[in-house]
């Protein structure tokens, strides 16, 4: 997928600056730009100890940059903590699975729908209380094809359906942009179709930023690229283009491709 040009007048949903991180004499990001706009899909690729997981940390607030300026939706989140930075719409999932494995596919959804409908700190009310959820973790569940595992127990789906219900559950909070840290990983090809459709479908109304090694799933649904080494932007823009830079094919490939 080629990206498409935004209109110069469009903005970018997240957006950082000059990002940085040091870790006492190491440099793990240096001087990163980089913006995601709505109803795109951005990967982040690059070799391993790249960077990506660090820029993704500090994204979504799970580490503080030394320095440089992170934007959420124009406004500056920097400083913001990470638990606030969520409740703002910007929702990540991680490389391992996380359900609750003793509830069925249906009560996953529904306790992640309690947040975005008032109800997060009601933990002494009973599962019936969930009642009124039910509606939408249905709808949440066509969303994602999980509609006939909705009484199935988390614990008894496939490693390839445990992560479609980990992104249901991540819908359900309502996200401005998701952020999803390696969403293939371990997946066998027919469970990354099905992923990668399902991505594909949910970034029609958000943005998303991936961190993903699949680069035969990047070219195909991956509107823009940004390749890390070493901490620094390699090489950014559509697929197509990054491919072609003899860094990034030296960075990959350990030698320049003819």
């Amino acid at each position: 997928m080629l990206a498409s040009a935004s209109p110069v007048t469009a903005h970018a949903v997240l957006s950082a600056r000059g990002l940085t991180r040091r870790f006492g004499g190491f440099l793990a990001v240096n001087n990163v730009d980089i913006d995601v706009y709505q109803g795109e899909i951005h990967a982040l690729i690059g070799p391993n100890g790249a960077g990506k997981t660090t820029v993704f940390n500090l994204l979504t607030k799970f580490l503080q940059p030394t320095s440089g300026r992170i934007s959420l939706m124009r406004q500056d989140i920097t400083a913001t903590p990470a638990d606030r930075v969520a409740r703002m719409g910007l929702v990540r999932s991680f490389q391992i699975s996380a359900v609750f494995p003793h509830l069925t596919v249906l009560d996953n959804v529904r306790v992640a729908l309690q947040r975005p409908n008032g109800l997060a700190h009601q933990f002494w009310r009973p599962m019936s209380a969930l009642d009124q959820l039910t509606g939408k973790a249905e709808g949440l569940l066509a969303t994602v094809g999980l509609t006939r595992e909705r009484d199935a127990l988390a614990a008894d789906l496939s490693y390839g359906r445990k992560r479609v219900l980990e992104i249901a559950t991540t819908l359900a909070l309502d996200p401005k942009v998701l952020l999803l840290d390696e969403p293939l990983a371990g997946m066998g090809q027919e469970d990354i179709a099905t992923i990668a459709g399902l991505i594909r479908n949910v970034a029609r109304t958000r943005a998303v930023l991936m961190v993903e090694h699949n680069l035969s799933v990047v070219a195909d649904i991956c509107d823009r690229v940004t390749v890390l080494q070493r901490g620094e932007i390699l090489a950014a823009g559509d697929y197509e283009t990054v491919s072609r830079d003899p860094q990034v094919r030296t960075a990959y490939m350990g030698r320049e491709e003819d």
